[in-house]
């Protein structure tokens, strides 16, 4: 009898660990969270939106050109005004200088860079390797590319990768390294030698390298490093970011890429297949924001790392191992010191017990990873700092409420 062969949107699910062993389609969970939360009252860091606007200046740009009549679709490679705002970003944050007409495209998000750049590049028979866990959108696109998806796992406490673990993950058949750094959901920054060993392996093996850097700018006392920016590295590497986590204007949905014309060229034929375009009053705004001064990031940093401060010391309180991320939006903690080997259960139980919801990180992983991380938990600190102070003092009573 032979076996169907599953729909594109099966592989999608499956890679993002949406099917159940009898093909039913589950619920993300983040819904799955998002709902008990309501459902309780709790506060929700589970998902990583802020609930507070950015700038007072970019809100202001994107309402002056939306009356200003900026309101039918943009070129497919985006406004050439944010184009070439996103490579003095480049050169001034990085000394990278892509060419605005050729070398840049404005995405609907980060997602969509991902999305298409893995479309235009992977497909069965290839593997797309990531570190894990891993953002759920790549174990779905890889699946619905048909290619298969590979880890390299991230090993707690620092969350850096076993580097004869990541070497062996490599093969004849990598086709892509997708490296997301900062990283989502760890909160580690990679060192520049980790960095430079995966240009070296990918190199080696002829892959391209897609790097995901929308927390580029959210670090806590390290710097990033654009791995464009390593020896080797530029003639294969596409640079992804976006407005989203920079400016806390999730909603907007304006992200971009760059990198060699060939690439990048790649990429535009897919995407423009895709959305085509989006949000053109958003994207002159964001133009506005990436113009803004050193100390607006530097503050935008600063302020964030208070709020991990602040909550971990109510995961603390609460009897948890905490590992303190040096980038993105994410705390992860242990939950073993209390006994509990399943995070998965303890999130769908934490809303009710402490008012507080959180994600497991075992949804982030293959089998063998889920098992590796059973009893780590994710916590969102991107709120107001009213909201993570009751967050924390909720979450201090969590050993007596057990």
């Amino acid at each position: 009898m032979n076996t169907p062969v599953p729909a594109p949107w099966q592989r999608a699910a499956a890679g993002a660990n949406l099917l159940a062993p009898d093909g039913a389609l589950g619920v993300t969970i983040f819904e799955e969270m998002t709902t008990l939360a309501l459902h309780t009252g709790a506060i929700n860091l589970g998902q990583g939106f802020p609930d507070e606007d950015g700038p007072a200046s970019i809100k202001a740009a994107a309402q002056a050109a939306i009356a200003a009549g900026a309101n039918q679709y943009a070129p497919g490679k985006g406004l050439l005004e944010l184009r070439e705002a996103i490579s003095r970003h480049q050169e001034h944050f990085y000394g990278l200088t892509p060419d605005p007409q050729t070398e840049i495209i404005v995405t609907t998000g980060a997602t969509e860079a991902i999305a298409a750049s893995l479309m235009a590049f992977v497909g069965p028979g290839d593997e797309v390797l990531t570190f894990e866990p891993f953002y759920d959108s790549y174990g779905a696109i890889i699946g619905l590319s048909g290619a298969t998806h590979i880890t390299a796992p991230l090993l707690a406490p620092d969350f850096l990768p076993d580097m004869a673990a990541l070497e062996t993950a490599f093969s004849d058949r990598t086709r892509v390294v997708l490296l997301n750094n900062p990283h989502n959901p760890t909160g580690a920054v990679f060192p520049r030698g980790v960095l430079q060993r995966v240009v070296e392996l990918a190199t080696k093996h002829n892959a391209l390298i897609i790097t995901d850097e929308v927390y580029e700018h959210l670090t806590f006392g390290v710097s990033h490093i654009p791995v464009a920016t390593l020896p080797g590295a530029a003639e294969r590497t596409i640079t992804i970011s976006s407005a989203g986590k920079t400016f806390s204007f999730t909603g907007w949905k304006i992200g971009w890429l760059s990198g060699p014309e060939e690439l990048v060229a790649a990429v535009r034929t897919v995407k423009q297949f895709l959305t085509y375009s989006s949000g053109t009053p958003f994207q002159s705004a964001i133009a506005a924001g990436l113009a803004l001064p050193d100390e607006f990031y530097a503050g935008a940093a600063a302020t964030l790392q208070t709020k991990r401060d602040i909550l971990s010391e109510g995961l603390r309180a609460a009897g948890l191992d905490v590992f303190t991320p040096q980038g993105t939006y994410f705390v992860n903690v242990d939950t073993s010191p209390l006994g509990i080997s399943d995070s998965v259960d303890l999130a769908r139980r934490l809303p009710a017990l402490v008012g507080v919801a959180a994600i497991p990180v075992p949804v982030f992983c293959h089998p063998e990873g889920a098992e590796r991380t059973r009893s780590l938990l994710r916590f969102a600190f991107c709120k107001k700092t009213e909201v993570l102070e009751e967050a924390a003092a909720r979450l201090a009573t969590l050993r007596d409420k057990l």
